[in-house]
């Protein structure tokens, strides 16, 4: 066989068997994207919207959460967090490695490999690596409680079925800053989901829930998992404590 015919036949072989791996994978895809994804609702800034956040912090017993002082959980078994919220730190375990951040200074912020404190020259993407470990896996423990928090701007959106719901946008902050979520409440004015428009994300307006809640030690209300499509986002035991 020419060479030319053998390499055009060993091409054909490999364009088919690349066709074979991403085609049901290119036609999942443009399922989910054509049944969920969804514009970016349009909502109402102002007074309601404010309220209807304020009565979600209320219904969350959000004194109960600024009184506490530590935080624990584990998220998707895999990234470990001991938040001394009051002390702005925050140990960040993965794997063999242990990321103590400063969040009022990051300078002060100290990595371990094991046991042993690491200050070679990868120690800043250590660091960065646990603040951005911190800032996704944080957000799905205490994200109602951040929708005041500066850069937000927050819209009242009326749902195709009627209901009201919170729009909350961060126009800055954390690591994908831009990106907005939309909660829906539970009759007693709880979170039970929400529905995200955010960069990570190819499909806009996918929904994760919000209804797995347990009351910690301090009194706050915090999530236990959330389940996203057939993905159960566990949080591990969670812990909220007054120190």
């Amino acid at each position: 066989m020419p060479k030319t015919s053998k390499r055009k036949r060993i091409l054909k072989i490999i364009g088919g068997i690349i066709i074979f791996l991403t085609l049901p994978t290119l036609l999942f895809f443009g399922f989910m994207y054509l049944k969920y994804n969804e514009d970016l609702p349009t909502g109402t800034q102002g007074a309601e919207a404010d309220q209807l956040a304020t009565s979600m912090l209320q219904a969350l017993n959000e004194e109960a959460y600024l009184n506490t002082d530590y935080l624990e959980w584990t998220f998707k078994g895999i990234h470990h967090y001991k938040w001394y919220k009051t002390d702005q730190t925050c140990e960040v375990l993965w794997d063999d490695m242990t990321v103590i951040l400063d969040f009022e200074n990051s300078n002060n912020s100290k990595v371990f490999a094991g046991e042993q404190e690491y200050n070679g020259s990868e120690k800043q993407a250590y660091i960065q690596k646990a603040q951005d470990y911190f800032n996704n896996d944080s957000f799905w423990l205490v994200a109602p409680y951040k929708v005041f928090d500066k850069g937000t701007e927050r819209r009242l959106v009326t749902t195709n079925e009627g209901e009201k719901a919170l729009l909350v946008t961060y126009t800055k902050g954390g690591t994908t800053p831009g990106d907005s979520y939309l909660w829906h409440l539970d009759e007693t004015g709880k979170p039970k989901s929400f529905q995200m428009w955010v960069d990570i994300l190819p499909i806009d307006g996918l929904e994760a829930s919000w209804n797995q809640w347990t009351t910690t030690e301090s009194g706050a209300l915090l999530p236990t998992t959330h389940k996203f499509f057939v993905f159960n986002l566990d949080m591990g035991k969670v812990k909220g404590l007054k120190l």
